[in-house]
């Protein structure tokens, strides 16, 4: 008999705001039903959920209404479970700085001339704000992984496809070097790296995104 999950979380498995969510779900140890999401033809259950947006993640908790938008999802498992791995800082600067900085890096993808050029400021920008949050600890939340670990965390699978696939270091140990180790620290983590999609699911998300065109024989597969 299927199990019946008081949570259930509506994604594509390429999206890196869908992995967010993975992310917060696991460290709060929260079993949920994951329901993928064919964003080429889009179902019943999506356009009824976030008719707005038409976009995942969505998530479904017992009768509540559906919640949409990865960072919202993320303060409400916050919010519903506080004292396990709390994720947002408890000192309300920090908060404030966290949530300000999530917004900033998720207003990037929607800015499309001249992304090379804001995607290194941002990572300068980041690099500065890991400094100061993370006070000499491993992560942005410190000595666990927190909010702006989970927000940025969530696109560590692209930033290594992209890397090999157009040559382009999103965060480099010369530019970056703090954010370079918190992204070995991130990558040994249990869970985050259980969570990252596989370089194949990464490449089919991408094929998605340019219009299902074919895969091009020069075009490697990351390793």
């Amino acid at each position: 008999m299927a199990k019946d999950y008081e949570m259930k979380l509506l994604g594509s498995g390429g999206s890196p705001f869908v992995t967010r969510v993975k992310f917060a779900l696991k460290l709060k140890s929260i079993e949920y039903e994951y329901i993928q999401e064919d964003l080429a033809n889009k179902s019943e259950l999506l356009l009824k959920s976030n008719p707005g947006l038409q976009k995942v993640p969505v998530l479904f908790h017992a009768n509540e209404l559906p919640i949409s938008e990865s960072l919202v999802i993320i303060e409400y498992l916050d919010e519903f479970l506080p004292d396990v791995h709390p994720i947002l800082p408890s000192n309300p600067s920090d908060r404030a700085q966290s949530r300000f900085l999530a917004y900033y890096i998720d207003s990037l993808t929607e800015r499309k001339e001249e992304l090379k050029r804001l995607i290194i400021e941002g990572s300068v920008m980041l690099e500065e704000a890991f400094a100061k949050l993370s006070k000499g600890k491993a992560f942005f939340g410190g000595d666990e992984i927190g909010f702006l670990d989970i927000v940025v965390g969530c696109f560590l699978g692209w930033i290594k496809f992209f890397g090999i696939i157009f040559g382009f270091n999103v965060i480099d140990e010369t530019r970056n070097p703090r954010l370079a180790q918190w992204g070995k620290s991130m990558w040994s983590h249990e869970a985050t790296r259980s969570v990252i999609p596989s370089d194949e699911i990464h490449m089919n998300f991408f094929k998605m995104l340019l219009g299902f065109l074919p895969l091009m024989p020069d075009m490697p597969i990351p390793a």
